[in-house]
Order: structure tokens, then sequence, then C-alpha cells
């Protein structure tokens, strides 16, 4: 993630969560990240995980597109494939894209490599307010969702349930690449 983009990021966190009028310790108790882990990647102190992105989108009612197409200053219709925004977990090397022009708009995609043996988990509470679907493009993806594994090759499509806790692991010795597909809940 470029320097800027970590700035930006941190301050947009900081933005929303604000905006929600909640303080630093109010976010740490809704999304499970210590208040400061959370007072450090404000600060831009720290880079932070898919996981704790993940975590603390959720606690703010964002998904981690929108938080990351928001730090970019994502506005707009048109997404060209050069100024889509793109995030790499520093910890797995995990790449995702926000492919969709519109952040927080009724549909969102993402494109998403995970790289060979790496794996990222999500608490239930980071899909409560989305709908999910995992379009595989290539390789292969192991989904525990709850307590169930689903094995995904390409072209397969899985459609989540409700919200449980999941895990997105590469098994295998190649990256794998899938869209995700979300929509916002009706509440």
């Amino acid at each position: 993630m470029s320097d800027s983009l970590s700035a930006s990021l941190a301050a947009t966190l900081s933005a929303a969560r604000r905006s929600r009028a909640l303080s630093a310790s109010a976010l740490a108790e809704r999304s499970g990240v210590s208040r400061a882990m959370i007072g450090k990647i404000e600060r831009g102190e720290a880079q932070p995980t898919a996981v704790l992105l993940g975590r603390l989108s959720a606690a703010l009612g964002m998904t981690l597109s929108e938080l990351v197409a928001r730090a970019e200053g994502g506005d707009r219709r048109l997404a060209r494939a050069a100024d889509q925004p793109t995030w790499t977990d520093p910890e797995t090397g995990y790449r995702r894209r926000a492919v969709s022009p519109i952040s927080g708009g009724p549909l969102e995609l993402v494109e998403v490599e995970l790289p060979a043996g790496a794996e990222i988990s999500y608490a239930a509470d980071t899909y409560a307010f989305r709908h999910h679907q995992i379009w595989i493009l290539e390789g292969r993806l192991l989904f525990r969702e709850g307590d169930t594994d689903h094995e995904l090759d390409a072209g397969d499509c899985l459609q989540l349930g409700p919200p449980a806790p999941c895990t997105y692991a590469n098994t295998t010795r190649e990256p794998v690449r899938y869209l995700v597909a979300l929509t916002k809940r009706a509440t």
C-alpha cells in the first residue's frame, strides 16, 4: 500500500468513526480490535491487516471496499481498470481490487487474489448487512462458512447463507482469483 493511501486510509477510518459519534473505545468494543491498535492505525503508525480492516469496517457498517474507495476519494460512475483501488494485506499478500465504480452503491464487485497457502478469516458480523456471493475466476478456494467447508473450483459460484464466521483458504501451490459480489441486505 502506498504511503499516501495509508495516510488517507487512516484519516478515512477516523472520519468514519467520528461521523458515527463513536469513541475509539466504543469502536474497539464493537470490532474486537484494541483501542491502542485503533489509535495506531488512525495515526498512521501501524499498517492494518485485512482481518483488522474487516472487523473495523463491519463495526462501522461498511465493507472493506467502501473504506478503501473512500480513502482513494472514490465517487465515480466509471471505474477504469487502471484507476480501481487496490489494497494488499501486509501480512498475507491477499490483494483486493474494488472493481465497482461507486463504493457503497447497491452492488459492489471486488476482485481478490489470495496467494498460495494464505488464509483470511472474518467474524460473522462482517457479513451481517450484506448478501454475498463468491465466483471463482482461477484456481481453487476452500471456503469455510461456519462448520461447512466448500471446495470451489474455477467457474463455481457460492451464495453465502446467514451470517457465520468465514475463512477463505488457498490450500494449493498457485494463487486463486475470485470475484466477490456484495449487496446490502434490507434492514
